[in-house]
């Protein structure tokens, strides 16, 4: 199989997996509308159910959803039918996924689920099966073909199927309020999780705050910046508030033009309308701000602009905002 040939069979299997998904959301209606309300009305978790390669989109869809506030897991059927079930209460929803909706297994535990009392979501592609008939609201996840050239091995098919179980997690996730912040307490670890992190938890803080008042002297200055070592003074005004700042940078340009500069005041020497952040702004937010100012330090500031925190480009490095 030449280059060429390898490229035109993927955009193939590309282009009958598009039109699965497509045709899947055409299809779109009523049902869609009331798995979601019964999936909202559970008092327990989500169970999702499958088998072979359903069963794999399946743990995909429950890890989905339990990451995005929707407790969820999986069962495998087969392993249902010999225990398992014993995860599944009153007022827990199942998610069965078959494309077939025939196998035994999912037959039996169907009728396990619906003696324990669950409402069933089925996902198919055979509405007449028994999937299809024993489910309280049943979803269409039926494809014109496999991308496979024998027509065998789950692919569209399985792709349809996952794209919506994702439209039903996304749905669920707006339906239920959930937050940044939510998303951010359960992506604790890796990149997801430094991304969602807030500038509070990374500022410096308290004492470590570089700020002197506005009648300061420079030499006051001087030391402040030197001793927090954050390159920065923050310039405040009788009542606390952030009026200007004073980097080490405009220090150097000052003494460039007076060289009596540390005679002076802060007021006379500082920077007004300093660039400042929220404390619940997230940390890479406050990295793209001192990316497009060009600048390496930011005071976090409260509604009426007392300092309450300063954040250096090297603490945002360092936590991995970016």
């Amino acid at each position: 199989m030449n280059n060429d040939r390898r490229l035109d069979l993927a955009r193939s299997v590309l282009e009958i997996e598009i039109d699965g998904v497509r045709q899947v959301y055409d299809r779109l209606s009523g049902a869609f509308v009331e798995a979601v309300d019964r999936l909202l009305a559970r008092t327990g978790k989500i169970v999702v159910i499958g088998m072979g390669k359903s069963g794999i989109v399946g743990r995909k869809l429950a890890a989905t959803l339990t990451s995005t506030g929707n407790p969820a897991v999986f069962m495998h059927p087969a392993e249902g039918l010999h225990g398992d079930l014993g995860i599944v209460q009153q007022g827990d929803a199942a998610i069965v996924i078959s494309n077939s909706g025939s196998s035994s297994e999912i037959i039996d535990v169907l009728e396990a689920l619906k003696r324990i009392g669950v409402s069933i979501i089925g996902l198919t592609a055979n509405l007449d099966s028994p999937l299809g008939s024993i489910a309280d609201t049943v979803l269409d996840i039926s494809v014109p073909r496999e991308a496979c050239p024998m027509g065998l091995a789950p692919t569209a098919s399985t792709t349809a199927a996952l794209a919506l179980g994702d439209a039903l997690a996304v749905v669920l996730l707006e339906e239920s309020g959930f937050t940044e912040e939510e998303f951010g307490h359960l992506h604790p670890g890796g990149a997801l999780g430094r991304r969602l992190r807030r500038v509070r938890e990374v500022m410096h803080q308290g004492d470590d705050i570089p700020a002197v008042h506005m009648d300061a002297p420079m030499q006051d200055v001087l030391v402040e910046m030197t001793s927090k070592r954050l390159g920065i003074a923050g310039i405040l005004d009788n009542d606390n508030q952030l009026v200007g700042i004073i980097s080490d940078g405009d220090l150097r340009r000052a003494l460039e033009k007076d060289p009596d500069v540390l005679s002076k005041t802060a007021a006379q020497v500082m920077t007004g309308s300093p660039k400042t952040i929220a404390p619940d702004t997230l940390t890479v937010s406050a990295l793209a701000t001192m990316e497009r100012f060009e600048i390496t330090c930011l005071f976090v500031v409260d509604t009426d602009r007392t300092p309450i925190g300063a954040i250096h480009l090297h603490d945002l490095l360092k936590s991995r905002a970016g």
